[in-house]
């Protein structure tokens, strides 16, 4: 347990023999598993410990926030990946355009930060609720 009582929870997937897998949730929601073959499940905890720790410093620091030059050179590489047009990026109403609003809506946040809210999203769409928030109109807010 940490000082201000946040946990960090280990989740070992069930499995008789390896290769074992560890899922770590840090205090803020965010989760990382292992990422290599682990033979014991001490070494799955250290593995996913491992990539909870690089991606959590990795996107906390200062200069992994969201600015409008990355919103630009982030869109910019979105409709070049999907051969969209710039119209795209500025209708809300596609996918690229969905994406740029959630950037700029989250603008000088860290990439954890938008990283928690984008899973969030995901989830909403993959249970349905996105689609039924979507046909009560409810505001992007």
């Amino acid at each position: 347990e940490l000082r201000n009582g946040a946990l960090v929870l280990y989740e070992m997937v069930p499995a008789a023999s390896p290769p074992y897998v560890c899922y770590v949730t840090l205090p803020g929601g965010s989760c990382f598993g292992s990422f290599q073959f682990c033979p014991t499940k001490a070494e799955a905890r250290r593995s996913a410990a491992k990539i909870a720790l690089m991606n959590s410093v990795f996107n906390e620091h200062p200069s992994r926030r969201i600015t409008d030059d990355f919103i630009e050179k982030s869109v910019s590489e979105a409709l070049a990946s999907f051969n969209g047009n710039r119209e795209e990026a500025d209708n809300p109403n596609t996918g690229i355009g969905a994406f740029r609003f959630m950037l700029e809506s989250n603008k000088g946040k860290s990439m954890l930060e938008f990283q928690e809210l984008m899973t969030v999203f995901q989830l909403l769409h993959w249970n349905g609720s996105l689609k039924a928030m979507r046909e009560r109109q409810c505001s992007r807010q």
